[in-house]
């Protein structure tokens, strides 16, 4: 008898007419496949575990998606339909968009291999974000010396902190009352979330 999770049971219930019975099928074919599997919800959709992520999938408004946490071991880079949806299967919006079961399982059984040998997938980090401070912040630290000068000893990230809070200001007005705010704040050598900072 599969160990199941009754927030999936839930998810399930709750998701478009269409995809329930995708995600029906994906469920008995992941429990046929690993019996021992631990079903969970992390990032608000099931997950199935076992000696680590195997696979989880989604239900979205048009479209189902499933994932292998370690897709990069498991399918082919011409088989990976990953760029049209979330996951390696593109766009599910019935059950015949899936692979064949004896395939699915096969993905299954080597995921699961994978994560009893330990095996890790090297995960490419992104490239840091260039740093831009805008021209009117510059200015309005240039017209306050001592923030001027704080702002400069910052690190990259303390720095990159106002600089986005600047610039994702819907309104001049709102940008402005920001940097007013940031360059007072930034003079009594505080980072932009310095009220979270543990004393």
């Amino acid at each position: 008898m599969p160990t199941t999770d009754p927030r999936v049971d839930e998810y399930i219930a709750n998701a478009a007419g269409f995809a329930q019975p995708i995600l029906t099928h994906l469920r008995e074919v992941i429990h046929a496949a690993c019996p021992e599997v631990q079903e969970t919800i992390k990032w608000s959709m099931p997950n199935f575990d076992y000696h680590g992520i195997v696979c989880s999938f989604a239900a979205f408004k048009q479209h189902c998606a499933l994932n292998f946490w370690k897709a990069e071991l498991l399918i082919a880079a011409e088989n990976d339909k990953g760029k049209e949806a979330m996951g390696q299967f593109g766009r599910i919006t019935s059950v015949k968009d899936l692979p064949p079961k004896k395939e699915l399982t096969a993905y299954i059984k080597k995921a699961m291999k994978l994560n009893e040998q330990g095996v890790k997938v090297a995960r490419a980090r992104a490239a840091p974000r260039e740093l831009v401070v805008p021209d009117y912040f510059i200015a309005a630290l240039e017209d306050n010396p001592a923030a001027y000068e704080v702002f400069n000893e910052f690190s990259t990230s303390a720095k990159r902190d106002y600089c986005d809070w600047l610039t994702e200001a819907k309104t001049e007005a709102t940008r402005d009352k920001r940097m007013a705010q940031a360059v007072e704040w930034i003079a009594e050598g505080k980072k932009r979330h310095w009220k979270y900072e543990s004393c």
